[in-house]
């Protein structure tokens, strides 16, 4: 494991998340804080995943020590229009329609902050969907169940699979995590 200067806190009940930063060689522990994620209506888009970051962290501001917390949010855009996590089958549907055949963009805000400091950041990936079936959408639905995913897909899922044909920007922010970046942040704490 890679050893840091403070214990590391990743205040997300992602697991991909966690796995992407056991993967990534850091130790941490896992303390998650319910945060209120509405954002003004106003902001737009490119600005929300890092304001809920920030928000996410700033819940742990009053009883930091010496930790670093790390906190992330990922959203979907299309259109301008912000694709959440789907209530149910009939939204995820909908949404993997608006998808198909198009263009999107993923966003992940992260912050990382200590006593000391706040630094936060967004990265950004555009991704092509070919043309999904019903029956794909379908299956998908009723075999991965995403509703704990913005945008209603897990690009390391099967829609993922047989759905994206070309990507620009990193996998592991259409993951929920840009861990090059992460770990790029982090490096100033080796040890």
């Amino acid at each position: 494991m890679l050893q840091l200067n403070k214990p590391l806190v990743l205040a997300s009940n992602s697991p991909r998340r966690q796995q992407l930063m056991r993967d990534a060689g850091f130790e941490f522990t896992v303390k998650v804080k319910d945060t209120n994620e509405d954002f003004p209506k106003t902001m737009p888009a490119f600005e929300v995943p890092e304001y809920l970051a920030r928000k996410k962290a700033e819940a742990f501001r009053e009883e930091l020590n010496s930790q670093i917390i790390l906190t992330a949010d990922t959203i979907v855009v299309i259109d301008d229009e912000i694709l959440n996590k789907p209530e149910d089958t009939l939204e995820a549907t909908l949404m993997l329609k608006k998808l198909s055949g198009r263009q999107h963009q993923v966003i992940t805000g992260v912050c990382l902050m200590t006593k000391e400091n706040t630094e936060s950041f967004i990265d950004v990936a555009n991704v092509f969907f070919r043309d999904l079936t019903d029956l794909e959408i379908e299956y998908y639905i009723k075999t991965c169940r995403p509703f704990d995913k913005a945008g209603a897909y897990g690009v390391q899922d099967f829609i993922g699979m047989v759905g994206i044909h070309r990507m620009e920007g990193s996998y592991f922010t259409v993951m929920g995590l840009p861990i090059h970046k992460v770990y790029e942040c982090l490096s100033q704490y080796f040890i």
